[in-house]
């Protein structure tokens, strides 16, 4: 293949998505392990001081950076595939194979991914932007250091703010669907498929 049929191709287009969405994958196990850190019970200082070392950190932020592009190139490349999916098959199956062919959420994948790009908007106008545009977190002092007190911050969000819960929890949901087809799928266009490793991988996912 080359460079330039990347973008293009419809191989190309499943390749970078499939190494756009692993690295995402692995943004999304650091990110779960330091929220994890709410239940240190501790009053928020574990997790203060690891979402202070991810602000702070020079790397972290050079990293932000690719996590932004590739949230936005795996979104610009799957809505494409998507369209040509559709204008592919403008016409239905003569036999509708239900989940015989295909599961619900590996032809929801447009829909699933849209989902969790309303879902990250949310997410990023209630952390993101206080903390990085508007400055508007209040700060708290621990060993000496200065950082956002993110603790407080996420009990104001979601405490007494059902709705704010179930948007979460609905986001969380289709991210579950979504990873459920996605990740043994990357792996699949990788070129890493056999019987032998299929079911680890659907069960990693």
């Amino acid at each position: 293949m080359k460079w330039s049929e990347l973008f293009s191709s419809s191989v190309g287009k499943k390749l970078v998505m499939g190494l756009t969405g692993l690295f995402l994958v692995s943004f999304l196990v650091v990110h779960a392990g330091i929220n994890a850190c709410i239940w240190a019970n501790d009053n928020g200082e574990m997790f203060n001081k690891a979402a202070h070392f991810m602000a702070a950190t020079v790397v972290i932020k050079v990293m932000e950076i690719g996590l932004f592009l590739g949230i936005f190139i795996h979104m610009l490349q799957g809505l494409q595939l998507v369209f040509l999916n559709r204008s592919r098959r403008k016409q239905g199956y003569a036999v509708e194979l239900g989940t015989k062919g295909s599961t619900w959420y590996s032809r929801s994948m447009g829909l699933l991914g849209t989902l969790l790009l309303l879902f990250l908007i949310l997410h990023w106008s209630d952390f993101w932007v206080p903390a990085k545009i508007t400055h508007t977190i209040n700060e708290t002092e621990i060993n000496g250091v200065i950082m956002h007190d993110m603790y407080a911050k996420m009990l104001n969000t979601f405490q007494g703010q059902p709705l704010v819960v179930a948007a979460y929890v609905l986001g969380c949901i289709s991210l579950f669907w979504h990873l459920l087809h996605g990740f043994q799928s990357a792996f699949r266009t990788l070129g890493v498929h056999n019987p032998r490793y299929n079911d680890l991988l659907n069960k990693l996912g």
